[in-house]
This record gives C-alpha cells, sequence and structure tokens, in this order.
C-alpha cells in the first residue's frame, strides 16, 4: 500500500470513529482540559460554602494528587523546569483543604519544601494571591484601593472598564470588589499556611511605579474623593454588571474562573451562601465536570461549539458530503447556537448585528471571531443549498467582518480592544490578558475564511488591510506567534493557511515562513513545540513532536507547496503512527490560555487536525495524479 492509499484508509477510519462519537443533539463533546487551577478552586469553594459533597472532593482529590511529580511539585507541562509555583501552591492548599491530606503527609511535604525553594507564597501570580487571601491565607495589598466610582464611567470616558479585554474585566471586576472590601470567608475554619512564608509579603504588582502607574493612582485619588453615596452607586453598577452577564448555567460568562470570583464578590457584597444566584453558579460549575482518563475535571468553559465547529469542517475537507446525516446534524447544532443577542462587543461596535458564535453551548453573550470563522466554514457548503442556513450565514459573516480591528487585524472577542497603554499596568500577564489586540491566529484564520469560503479576494479592502498586518508582523525567521495556540507553529499555520486563500503569488515572506517550517522538523518527522515559547516569546522546541502540532505544520506547507514534498511525505507518515505514541506525547497541552499560568490540552485536537491535514494531503495528491 502507498503512501496515499493509507491516508486515504486512514481518513475514512477516522471518519467512521467520528461517526460513533456524535452525540444525538448533531455535537462532539470532548473534554477542554485545562491547568488544575480549577479543580483546586472547586475545593476551596465548596468548603468556603459549607457544602459536603464527599463523592466530589474524593473525584478531585485523587486526580490533583495523582498528577504531582516526584520533587513534590504540580507541571503544568511535561517539559516545564522543576515545576510551576502557583500550580503547586494551588494544589497543596487544595489537598489540605479537602481533609484528605495533612500536612505531615510525605508527599505535602514534599510541596511544601518546593514552594519554599521557590520563594514562598509571596512569589505566587496574583490570581494565586487573591484566592489565598479570599480564604483569609495572604494579606491584601496594602493601600490598595479601586474607587467603585470607576464602575459608574461611561464607555467613552478615557479610562473605563470597556478598555479592557472582556475577559480582563470579567475577572477584574469581582476582584476588585473582593480586594476593596478586603474580604474574608468568615467562620469556616482554613489551613493554616504561615510556614509558606519565605520573604514576608511581597508586592502583589510587578515592576517599579511608572508615570502611567501614578497617572492612574492620580485619577483614582479624584474618583475616590467622590462622595460616599456615589461609591456605593459604583458597587451596585459593578454588581449588576456581573448579574446582567450571567449565563443560563448560572456561570459567569460561562467561565469557571470568573465565576468562582463572582461568588467570592457576592459574598463580599453581603449575599448569603444560600442565595438563588450563587446555588445556580454553583450547579453551573458542577455542569462543566468532565472525566478523563486521570479523574474528574472542571473545565473552565466546555468547548463543544468550537469543537463541533471545526470537526464537521474537517470532515467535510476529508469527503463527507454536507448532506450526509452525521453533518446535516452538526449543522442543525451550530445554527442554534448563532447568537442574537447584543454583548459587550457592541460597546466598540455599535452599529454591527449581532450574528457570532461562542465557545461553549451555554454561552449566548460573548461570541468570538475563532468560532464564528469555524462555524461559517462548517456552514458554507450547507448554507449554498438551504435558505435558512444562508440567512444564518450571511448574518455571520457581517458580523465576523465588521469586528476587524482599525489595524486590520482581529483580535479573539471585541473591536479595537487594543489600548497599548494598558498593557503598562504593572500586573502578571498584562501583556497577555489586559487588552485583546490583533493576533497572528485569529487574523490568519478569518482571512483564512474570507478567501477561501467567503469568496473575497486581495483587492478587497478588509483582505488587503488584514494581509498588511499580517506582513507586518511576520518575526524575523520567518515564523508568526499564535496567542491562543502553542505559538509559533500554530500562529504560522493560520498565517499561511491564510494568505494563501486570499493570493496566489507566493512573495518572499510566504517563502521564508516554508524555510522556518521546514528547518524545525523532528528527525521523527513531525513537529513539537514547548509551552515555554509562550513565556519565553521565541520558539522552543520539544525533544518529541505532537499530532496537532505536526498537522499545522503540514496542513500550513501543504497549503503553499500544493504538492507532496519530503517535509510533507515525512510529516504524513509520523501522523499515520499515532496510534503507537505514547500518552505524554498524546496529552501534550498545545492550546494557550494564559502563559505561564494556564495551557489546553484540548481532546478533540489528535482527532481534528490530523484529519484535517491527511484529508487536504488527499487532495493535493489526487489533484497530482489527475484523479
Amino acid at each position: 500500500m502507498d503512501l496515499r492509499e493509507a491516508a486515504a484508509a486512514q481518513v475514512q477510519q477516522r471518519v467512521q470513529e467520528l461517526r460513533q462519537k456524535q452525540y444525538n443533539d448533531g455535537s462532539w463533546r470532548f473534554c477542554f482540559e485545562g491547568a488544575i487551577m480549577t479543580d483546586c478552586w472547586m475545593l476551596l469553594l465548596l468548603r468556603a460554602l459549607r457544602m459536603e459533597d464527599e463523592r466530589l472532593t474524593d473525584l478531585l482529590t485523587a486526580r490533583i494528587a495523582g498528577l504531582q511529580v516526584a520533587n513534590g511539585a504540580w507541571k503544568l507541562h511535561e517539559d516545564e523546569a522543576d515545576g510551576n509555583l502557583s500550580a503547586t501552591i494551588q494544589a497543596y492548599t487544595a489537598l489540605l483543604s479537602s481533609g484528605r491530606f495533612q500536612q505531615s503527609d510525605a508527599n505535602m511535604q514534599r510541596a511544601a519544601a518546593f514552594i519554599r525553594e521557590k520563594g514562598g507564597l509571596g512569589e505566587a501570580h496574583f490570581m494565586t494571591k487573591f484566592m489565598l487571601a479570599v480564604h483569609g491565607q495572604y494579606a491584601y495589598p496594602h493601600l490598595f484601593y479601586v474607587p467603585a466610582a470607576l464602575f459608574l464611567l461611561p464607555s467613552y470616558a478615557p479610562l473605563n472598564i470597556y478598555e479592557f479585554s472582556n475577559y480582563a474585566r470579567i475577572h477584574l471586576t469581582p476582584m476588585i470588589i473582593c480586594m476593596n472590601k478586603k474580604f474574608t470567608v468568615a467562620d469556616v475554619p482554613f489551613p493554616d499556611l504561615s510556614h509558606l512564608h519565605v520573604r514576608g509579603e511581597t508586592s502583589w504588582f510587578t515592576g517599579q511605579r511608572s508615570s502611567l502607574l501614578e497617572a492612574i493612582l492620580k485619577e483614582g485619588r479624584r474618583l475616590a474623593a467622590y462622595p460616599r453615596a456615589v461609591q456605593q452607586r459604583g458597587y451596585k453598577a459593578a454588581e449588576q454588571f456581573m448579574l446582567q452577564r450571567i449565563e443560563a448555567n448560572g456561570t459567569l460568562y460561562s467561565y469557571a474562573s470568573s465565576t468562582f470570583y463572582m461568588i467570592y464578590a457576592l459574598l463580599a457584597l453581603g449575599y448569603e451562601t444560600v442565595s438563588p444566584v450563587i446555588q445556580r453558579a454553583v450547579k453551573g460549575l458542577r455542569s462543566m465536570l468532565y472525566e478523563t482518563n486521570r479523574g474528574w475535571h472542571l473545565q473552565n468553559s466546555p468547548s463543544t461549539v468550537w469543537d463541533t465547529a471545526l470537526l464537521s469542517y474537517a470532515l467535510q475537507e476529508a469527503g463527507v458530503s454536507a448532506d450526509d446525516p452525521m453533518i446535516a446534524a452538526a449543522s442543525r447544532y451550530l445554527a442554534g447556537k448563532q447568537h442574537t443577542k447584543q454583548g459587550d462587543w457592541a460597546v466598540h461596535a455599535p452599529h454591527v448585528p449581532p450574528g457570532g458564535w461562542g465557545f461553549s453551548e451555554v454561552n449566548e453573550r460573548v461570541p468570538d471571531h475563532d468560532d464564528t470563522s469555524a462555524a461559517l466554514r462548517a456552514l458554507t457548503r450547507t448554507a449554498a443549498v438551504d435558505d435558512r442556513f444562508r440567512e444564518r450565514w450571511q448574518r455571520g459573516f457581517r458580523w465576523l467582518l465588521g469586528m476587524q480591528n482599525n489595524d486590520g487585524g482581529w483580535g479573539a472577542f471585541e473591536k479595537d480592544a487594543n489600548r497599548e497603554w494598558l498593557t503598562c499596568l504593572p500586573l502578571a500577564n498584562a501583556e497577555d490578558a489586559i487588552i485583546d489586540a490583533s493576533t497572528a491566529d485569529l487574523t490568519g484564520r478569518v482571512l483564512e475564511f474570507l478567501g477561501g469560503y467567503a469568496g473575497l479576494k486581495a483587492d478587497h479592502s478588509a483582505v488587503s488591510r488584514a494581509v498588511s498586518w499580517l506582513q507586518r508582523h511576520q518575526e524575523p525567521d520567518g515564523s508568526w506567534y499564535g496567542r491562543w495556540g502553542v505559538c509559533y507553529i500554530y500562529g504560522t499555520w493560520a498565517a499561511l493557511t491564510g494568505l494563501q486563500a486570499v493570493r496566489a503569488e507566493r512573495d518572499e515572506s510566504i517563502q521564508k515562513a516554508v524555510r522556518w517550517l521546514e528547518s524545525i522538523q523532528n528527525p521523527d518527522g513531525g513537529w513539537g513545540e514547548s509551552c515555554s515559547s509562550s513565556v519565553q516569546k521565541r520558539f522552543v522546541p520539544l525533544s518529541f513532536s505532537t499530532p496537532s502540532q505536526t498537522a499545522w505544520a503540514v496542513d500550513a506547507l501543504l497549503s503553499v507547496q500544493k504538492r507532496e514534498t519530503p517535509a510533507i511525505r515525512r510529516g504524513i507518515l509520523y501522523l499515520l503512527q499515532q496510534q503507537d505514541l505514547k500518552r505524554h506525547v498524546l496529552e501534550y497541552p498545545t492550546g494557550l490560555g494564559l502563559p505561564g499560568g494556564f495551557y489546553i490540552q484540548y481532546h478533540s485536537y489528535n482527532e481534528l487536525f490530523p484529519l484535517l491535514a491527511l484529508a487536504h494531503y488527499m487532495k493535493c495528491k489526487n489533484k497530482q495524479e489527475g484523479r
């Protein structure tokens, strides 16, 4: 059997396996496996709310304990040196709080030694310090106060919450409430962590005070001078901001992390633990639990819409027709998940009608550009022959086009939430999380849709501006950095496929990217990149290849070269041997949430991206051979 025949056989096998895994509603449901943070915070929350759930406690603690490495630490990815301090603090605190472990246990002693060796609690990420603070185990920052009047400022004010990215403001709002009020959970004993303080309390914030920070503090002092009644109105506005963004399942923005913070903020505002909004929030958190092969995990946000859109698209690229029952069911599911309400995105794009898609199936308020372009690709063939889907497709297309940033690129969630001066705030990950700037992965993938599925040409103004943005932001070595995947392979794949979808000529920037991809191919024929790339902001190779990153690289090369080359052939051979790969290879996280803090193992990625690359390889081979 030649390589083309072997690839064809595996494509058909993968198609049949996915047919069996589809749910009755047309969706595919794979785990969105993130860091242990959500599992740890769930254990702390159960204790804070005095919710006795012995079974869930046992399930979560078993998984957390099972992920500890030999030196006592917990890691965010296989090749992380030594371990991750914040993750280890989170696990240590949660395991003690569960009552299943004691400080005297050997594994806990190793964890405590690691924490002290790395500087103690004072060196943790500020989000970890926050959770310790609300449980009385870390001091809130001295004299820190964000005037509540901030939440009364209109969106056109120079400093207002809508200047931040949506994921920043939905987390910062409840954090500010708790920090202002110095809130701690009352009458609930928590394990004493004083033995983990090494150098006393260090700053919650990073770096030195800048002129920008001084200006913000000056403005803050002015707002703080407002009468007490105004400050109280500000807290009421912050409370309403959260309550109005609760999804149908009770979670805030459908994120577990922001839901935890909201619950503590509501307690700080005087809510009782038995209040309906808190009870619904906990129920919503429970609904996001998923059983993995290592135990139960609380997903930060289920990825059902994302997985279903990408899988439907990949299956259609593999030759499954749009009227096949599997694709028809997926199309109906996706059509039903299109957003019809205006969300926070409308603040910066008030004249754009709703029409996007979100990440999780419960998400009705936070559409994003990645899911929207993925859903539109999946629905394109159906929309071409069915008027009901065509109207939805056109609404999604108009929304996506209307969300292009003024600089020509696309961010993740909103239009022009990209005030770079905010990244100067002394907060960890400010550059990555405070704003929602244009990125190569989003811009490239939207461009691929616009050129490959919406039929826009290079001379269209939106396309030409996006192409210019990508050209301006290419790295000197020829790669592009991807914000939501790991990392330079991901960004380069998205940029190359996007550029190739809208332009035929092969200019030097494209050839430079091809040479870079070929230069980093591993001896085993695959590609692998470390999560450390996101922190160091340079390509950091893995000692092994991963299926998803190999598929991205192969797909990118195929989009440009459109024929089998030695590099592509070796990559396809690697993908055909996926069933023989070891667990640490298959489970390496290639999704990115927060550099250095939150990486994602999408359980769908090893299913869909190799299928997509193999399908595109088959198309190229068939075209070469005149089939």
